[in-house]
């Protein structure tokens, strides 16, 4: 873990870039700048989920292990696809060996608050039918799609359905009233983004609607029985606050909740996997996290069997 590191991908984050004058321009800007590409050791492929186009990826040259990775992009839910986060996904691809599926879900301005929500909820029902059992599931995804991982699971609740094995997110939005006291503390520290840049996403997606309303904002919502969740974020980032506050609450409603704030890095600094040692380092534990809960449910599935016997 290395300052030069630090420096270098903070610098590349700071180079100036055109302003998009609209949301389209915004797009391609964003597929530009994210886009990476997916290892060698991880095949991708196309197929629909929940009635939405999705991507696929399985680790390469090996059987996959039991159970399924849902991953939901970030990007505000105005910008991002499967594409933009193919490659993130596929570092937990790969450190797990199960297969992922990352849903085309639909994003505002045309399509706001709540088809997001309810795009992944669809994608998770059918995503539970095929791995046999919720807990053979987890869910995962950075930024908005870290909300919207944890406003999914509040969905699926709601709608009397099982709930996946564990959750996993990476610096998670969710908190769409902008009110985190790093809005303003982390404030041109965040390479990245601005606060007025967040009340530009939230506006989008949420229009005149109530920005407490819990599959918006999951920071306000009731968190109890929901599954064990991870937390990483960098402490950089003008999000930093929504990831110590959901982490509060989740403790508050004697949920399992493991937080993990990086000093000095960016938002989703695990998109640097490769170029920042930090970012391998939250790979792995997240992998470990994610694996450990999967195997909870082998480990109780084996018990049982050796009981009827």
């Amino acid at each position: 873990m290395t300052q030069e590191q630090r420096a270098a991908v903070d610098a590349l984050l700071r180079q100036p870039a055109e302003e998009p004058a609209t949301v389209a321009e915004e797009r391609e800007q964003f597929i530009a700048n994210i886009t990476r590409p997916i290892p060698d050791d991880v095949v991708p492929g196309d197929r629909v989920l929940g009635g939405r186009p999705a991507l696929t990826l399985a680790p390469a040259g090996r059987t996959p292990e039991a159970g399924r990775l849902l991953f939901l992009h970030g990007g505000g839910y105005v910008v991002g696809t499967p594409g933009t986060h193919a490659a993130l996904a596929a570092e937990l691809v790969r450190r797990l060996g199960v297969r992922a599926v990352l849903p085309d879900y639909r994003l505002a301005p045309e399509d706001p608050f709540p088809a997001a929500v309810d795009d992944a909820l669809a994608a998770y029902r059918e995503l539970v039918v095929e791995a046999g059992s919720a807990d053979r599931v987890v869910l995962a995804g950075d930024s908005a799609g870290g909300g919207l991982a944890l406003a999914t699971v509040l969905a699926a609740r709601a709608a009397g359905l099982a709930l996946p094995a564990a959750v996993l997110v990476f610096s998670p939005w969710v908190d769409l009233t902008v009110s985190g006291e790093t809005m303003r503390t982390r404030n041109g520290i965040d390479p990245i983004f601005t606060p007025a840049d967040i009340e530009s996403y939230a506006a989008q997606y949420l229009g005149d609607g109530d920005r407490r309303a819990p599959l918006a904002s999951p920071l306000f919502a009731d968190l109890h029985g929901t599954p064990p969740l991870l937390i990483q974020v960098g402490g950089n980032e003008v999000l930093l606050d929504d990831a110590l506050r959901l982490a509060t609450r989740a403790a508050a409603d004697d949920m399992d909740v493991t937080l993990r704030v990086w000093p000095d890095v960016p938002h989703v600094f695990q998109h640097f996997a490769g170029m920042l040692d930090e970012a391998d380092e939250a790979l792995d534990e997240a992998a470990a996290f994610l694996r450990k809960h999967l195997a909870a449910r082998d480990r109780l599935v084996t018990a049982g069997q050796r009981h009827a016997q």
